[in-house]
This record gives C-alpha cells, sequence and structure tokens, in this order.
C-alpha cells in the first residue's frame, strides 16, 4: 500500500474528470424541462429513462435516470426523514429575480431560509436547491 500511496501523490493528472452530477427522480422528464428553462442549457440526451443537460460553454453536465421509488428529501433535515444527498447550488446576479423565475418555472420557496444572500427552493420534483448572491467575494 505504500508504494500506491506514493504514486498518487506523485500524480501531476488526475485519474478522472467530474462530466455530469446524476439525479435519480421519478420523472426525469419534468426536471429536464424545469432545469432546462432556470439554467438556459442545453438538453443533449432525452431518453424514456435519461435526461442530460448541458451548460453552453462546455462544462459539467447535469442529469436525470428515472427512479420510481424516489422519495423527495426533507428540507431542513429531521430525523427518520428522507436526508438530501446533494443538492444544486446555483449562482445569481439578481436574487429577487432568480427567485421569481424559479417560481414562474414551477420550484416553491422552502420554508426554512438559512442566510439572506441565499433561497432554498424546492424544484417540482422537491428536491431542494440553491440560488445564491455571486459578487466580489463570492469565491472568497
Amino acid at each position: 500500500m505504500v508504494g500506491h500511496d506514493a504514486t498518487l501523490a506523485d500524480r501531476t493528472t488526475p485519474a478522472a474528470t467530474q462530466r455530469h452530477l446524476a439525479g435519480r427522480p421519478r420523472r426525469p422528464s419534468a426536471r429536464r424541462l424545469f432545469y432546462r428553462r432556470l439554467l438556459g442549457w442545453t438538453v443533449v440526451a432525452d431518453e424514456p429513462d435519461w435526461v442530460k443537460l448541458a451548460p453552453p460553454d462546455g462544462g459539467t453536465a447535469l442529469s436525470f435516470q428515472t427512479e420510481p421509488h424516489h422519495v423527495p428529501p426533507v428540507w431542513p433535515a429531521v430525523p427518520g426523514g428522507q436526508q438530501m444527498q446533494a443538492h444544486l447550488e446555483i449562482e445569481v446576479a439578481d436574487l429577487d429575480a432568480a427567485v421569481a423565475e424559479a417560481l414562474a418555472l414551477g420550484a416553491t420557496p422552502a420554508a426554512f431560509q438559512p442566510q439572506d444572500d441565499v433561497r432554498v427552493c424546492l424544484d417540482p420534483a422537491g428536491h431542494p436547491f440553491c440560488l445564491w448572491l455571486g459578487g466580489a467575494d463570492a469565491d472568497a
């Protein structure tokens, strides 16, 4: 194992590259429509059980695969409730306008809002995502 660890430490290029994030909703087509409109991304795969959206700059894509037993997570988390394992963080320039657009597309605001510069919304499938106000110190 020592040789294995040394090989990883000496590597100059990564062994893997993140290409897309996949979610498992009951109805991928509904999430495709919502996130295509919210993000302005292109649908690059649209099959009955698999949908993939890609940003115009070629960055990390977003995919949805049918999961017939999907249970939306509870936000905020409560003991015994379905836990959220991942969520989208979407940077916006105008928080109020972005929230208004998300709501018009079918999102609902979460009852619990943890920060002034972030709005937690639930997509049409009930999965939380965050709209957050970017700015000069956004990467800090």
